[in-house]
């Protein structure tokens, strides 16, 4: 066959097979992804090109490997969605760079954060000054969410999947006691029954996990 016939042919095979692969391995911006879906797509692409550089090797031993990175990265995604401990550890957390117009200097140094990277996120979402900011939050993806002063106060989470963020409660200034003591006060007594929690002035809002319950009090 001819060389540029096969070539083509086995490009266009290829390319249905990650295009398959990526659908089913679900919906992420670039930006978005995490630091294993990255090195699953690296290696995929590495697999490809060399199915395409040697035309007398066996297509079949090429399309394996992609299959089992598929594998590798179906499992971890199920292990990551039931576990938010090992989701963070993983996919890391958002990180707060600035709350109340003040820097966070001790957590841009353990995220290799500097200054001149901050400063320029904060000039493309248009914000003039640090002081304007209430909170500022590096994502995982390396992008800066920012709330201002002036906008309604950000409602954060305090139960996500069954577990306490710690962090957030101390945001807010409150602990686990007070967290426990008011969710048995909501009818509440399993903290990990629960898949998404929010206080805001008083107001709670609880999702039970399967949708077992809604309830906004």
């Amino acid at each position: 066959m001819n060389d540029y016939l096969l070539i083509s042919i086995r490009t266009i095979l290829l390319y249905i097979i990650l295009l398959v692969v990526f659908r089913l391995m679900g919906k992420r911006e670039v930006g978005e992804l995490s630091i294993v879906d990255l090195a699953i797509f690296v290696l995929m692409a590495e697999v490809a090109a060399l199915a395409l550089d040697d035309l007398n090797h066996d297509l079949g031993k090429d399309i394996l490997p992609i299959g089992v990175l598929f594998i590798i990265q179906y499992v971890n995604s199920w292990f990551i969605l039931k576990n938010k401990k090992l989701r963070d550890f993983i996919e890391g957390d958002p990180t707060m760079i600035i709350r109340d117009g003040w820097l966070c200097e001790i957590e841009m140094r353990k995220q290799r954060y500097n200054l001149d990277d901050l400063l320029q996120q904060l000039r493309e979402q248009g914000v003039s000054s640090v002081q304007d900011v209430a909170f500022a939050f590096l994502e995982q993806s390396g992008k800066l969410s920012i709330y201002l002063k002036d906008q309604d106060p950000i409602i954060l989470p305090l139960v996500l999947d069954g577990y306490v963020d710690m962090r957030h409660l101390k945001i807010i200034d409150k602990d686990l006691e007070w967290l426990e003591k008011e969710l048995m006060v909501q009818g509440y007594t399993n903290i990990r029954d629960i898949f998404y929690c929010s206080y805001d002035n008083g107001k709670w809002f609880v999702q039970l996990r399967a949708r077992k319950d809604r309830t906004n009090v």
